[in-house]
């Protein structure tokens, strides 16, 4: 089960016969490799964090080094963290809680093909950020990293909860990490611009709803001049009815199925929705922190789709075979790559950084990830499986090792740049 992370193509010219086309791009661009083993079934109890001698495993950042090309391979020692050992679980991710019977989905860890990625070290993690705030801006998958890291850094101290400083609404948190000086903060913005509800009806999972593509979304954008790095992400909430505008008039459509309207479809939006995020990261004059795209995160409902008895119910990585993946798919993550390409270049003529946290690649080979019917929210019917999020622990925590690897090669990647410390 290897992926190769390249850069996968446009959709703008992309033919009609969409399984030929499928089958093609997954035979020429992921380039798998079925691993012909079994994990090992016996019963294996998780070492504690602290048997994990992560210290001895670590290696000098390579930047030479593709840490998203690679292949999930079996790792049965231990886990970081459990929903016991770690309180910080929401419960919809806190698949154990909930009655999950598996543990195999635990025993898998990404190895990259040029080198080693090393296990996730708290210490390290927060000495690289001492005096440093961190958001992540987007929806809620973003959020789930954001709780992810929390629970890895939760073997070295718990974050003081300092949200209320700040406002009452829920969706935008923050913590303080006093003994390094570290900020670790949320910002819900699940389109990146501005949104408003277009059904008069109200807001529900499939409502319809206007999407201002050319103004950002204020609410994180008048805050995030203050961090020293921006983890941004989006993309599930795009595939829902819109109704687009740009200089305040409506241009077209996605799934809103009214006539005279142009279906512009979900690639439209999501392009000048990231336009407009960088354009904005790019136009403040106090923003010197270093921008991460996390790319698409893929769903695996299998049997339906979400709303019409779709799950996920695998308990294991998919193999060369089972995988299939989606134009959409290649879609957006196209769209993502071209877009941090273009604002990489121009933030070069400002100093800013503008990197990609490229994490698609290895999740779309991970169906047994989510919570499927294991994870409980007050917002969610339990009759519908998540598919979307994923269980904490789980291979969700592998992004926080790519990042803290990409921290660690900040200082080799723009040698003497000095980061803003959070006022």
């Amino acid at each position: 089960m290897k992926f190769h992370a390249i850069v996968l193509p446009s959709g703008k010219n992309t033919s009609p016969n969409i399984p030929k086309l499928v089958f093609q791009l997954a035979a020429t661009l992921l380039l798998l490799t079925v691993i012909p083993l079994l994990l090992n079934r016996t019963s294996h109890s998780p070492l504690p964090f602290s048997k994990i001698n992560i210290h001895n495993l670590s290696i000098e950042f390579d930047k030479t080094c593709d840490i998203f090309s690679g292949k999930w391979v079996p790792f049965p020692k231990g886990l970081y963290y459990t929903n016991t050992t770690c309180n910080l679980i929401i419960d919809q991710q806190n698949c154990m809680k909930f009655g999950r019977p598996d543990t195999e989905f635990l025993k898998w860890r990404w190895k990259p093909e040029e080198c080693e990625l090393p296990l996730f070290d708290g210490f390290q993690f927060l000495e690289l950020v001492r005096g440093k705030s961190l958001a992540f801006v987007g929806d809620s998958v973003g959020r789930n990293q954001m709780q992810s890291l929390m629970c890895l850094l939760a073997s070295v101290v718990y974050p003081e909860d300092i949200s209320y400083r700040y406002t009452s609404d829920t969706n935008f948190k923050r913590w303080f990490y006093a003994d390094y000086s570290f900020t670790l903060a949320t910002l819900w913005s699940p389109f990146l611009v501005k949104a408003s509800d277009a059904d008069p009806s109200g807001h529900s999972y499939n409502s319809i709803m206007n999407l201002y593509l050319d103004k950002v979304d204020e609410a994180w954008a008048l805050e995030i001049s203050k961090f020293d790095y921006v983890i941004i992400s989006a993309g599930q909430w795009f595939f829902r009815p819109l109704m687009l505008y740009e200089k305040g008039q409506l241009v077209g459509c996605h799934k809103c199925q009214q006539q005279n309207i142009t279906d512009l479809t979900h690639s439209y939006g999501y392009r000048k929705a990231f336009q407009t995020a960088f354009r904005t990261l790019l136009s403040l004059r106090d923003y010197k922190g270093v921008t991460f795209l996390r790319t698409f995160s893929p769903a695996h409902f299998e049997n339906g789709e979400w709303n019409k008895g779709g799950s996920c119910a695998r308990t294991r990585p998919f193999t060369m075979e089972e995988l299939k993946v989606d134009q959409y798919i290649l879609d957006m993550h196209s769209t993502q790559v071209e877009e941090q390409r273009a604002a990489a270049e121009e933030g070069r003529k400002r100093g800013l950084q503008f990197r990609l946290l490229n994490v698609t690649g290895a999740m779309l080979l991970r169906p047994d990830g989510h919570p499927n019917h294991y994870g409980h929210s007050r917002h969610r019917n339990l009759n519908m499986a998540d598919c979307v999020h994923w269980c904490l622990p789980g291979p969700i925590d592998t992004w926080n090792e790519f990042l803290l690897y990409m921290l660690k090669g900040e200082g080799q990647m723009a040698p003497g740049r000095k980061l803003q410390q959070n006022a």
